[in-house]
């Protein structure tokens, strides 16, 4: 007992001195950048910390820009590319479980996330082991804005309604079989109502539709990708990279490049 008690205060110990929302500097080529993670966001938040501490992001370059949209880094293979190397796939052979927290954390300017590759190979949606990237996006309009949430809530819709009809798919395959068009349609209607009572509209929340009109950002990527930090100084830095000339897969024709990046302790 003593012995289990010792290793739970030893536990509670290497908790406690985790510090409360850790902050990163990212010194580039252009200059400085220092951003937030988030103690919600704990996997990422672990994996980024253990990984600014080796030095792996250490030389690497951002390989992917695209004004207006985003910054993206964190390809280890960038590191000795010639301008003629595709980049984009390197990691450190893992990927780590996906902790969406929308609407808590959403892809406002300046937001920071982890890339991934797409719903196709990635159902899961789970992220890279080390590419991340920053949001610059657009200032959004308010009618935009309304058309993103009408077909956030069409998809959850939608989403429910398959759900009930795989649960009655042997009906459906009877009524298909048998030319049942009456049966199927009063189906579809039934599952149609049970959809409506049970899946009700949802406004995006007042203070997200503010940040997207007022300071911009990419409101197309929330719940898709995990967002797990925010730059809080730095970002005159992020925009003179997001402005610099790109060429083939929207790389820069000139590097710019993480010089070295370091947690504030």
């Amino acid at each position: 007992m003593k012995k289990l008690i010792y290793s739970l205060i030893l536990s509670f110990m290497a908790i406690s001195n985790v510090q409360a929302d850790p902050v990163v500097d990212i010194h580039t080529s252009l200059g400085d950048i220092k951003v937030k993670l988030y103690d919600d966001t704990p996997i990422h938040r672990d994996n980024f910390l253990k990984l600014v501490r080796e030095g792996y992001y250490d030389g690497v370059l951002f390989h992917r820009v695209i004004k207006d949209f985003m910054i993206q880094t964190g390809d280890p293979n960038s590191r000795t590319a010639d301008s003629t190397t595709m980049l984009g796939s390197g990691d450190p052979s893992y990927t780590l479980e996906a902790e969406i927290n929308y609407p808590k954390h959403f892809h406002k300017y300046g937001a920071l996330a982890a890339a991934r590759t797409g719903d196709q190979v990635n159902p899961e949606r789970r992220s890279s082991g080390s590419q991340f990237y920053i949001v610059t996006g657009e200032k959004q309009s308010p009618r935009t804005l309304d058309m993103m949430a009408e077909r956030a809530n069409h998809e959850r819709k939608q989403k429910y309604f398959n759900g009930l009809a795989k649960q009655h798919m042997d009906s459906i395959r009877s009524m298909q079989t048998a030319g049942d068009r009456e049966g199927l349609e009063n189906l579809r209607q039934e599952l149609a109502r049970m959809t409506e009572e049970a899946v009700k509209d949802e406004p995006m929340p007042a203070e997200i539709r503010e940040a997207y009109i007022n300071q911009g950002g990419t409101p197309h990527l929330d719940g898709q990708y995990t967002v797990f930090g925010e730059v809080i100084d730095g970002m005159d830095v992020v925009e003179k990279i997001q402005n610099v000339e790109t060429g083939r897969a929207d790389r820069p024709k000139e590097d710019v490049r993480v010089i070295s990046m370091k947690v504030e302790e």
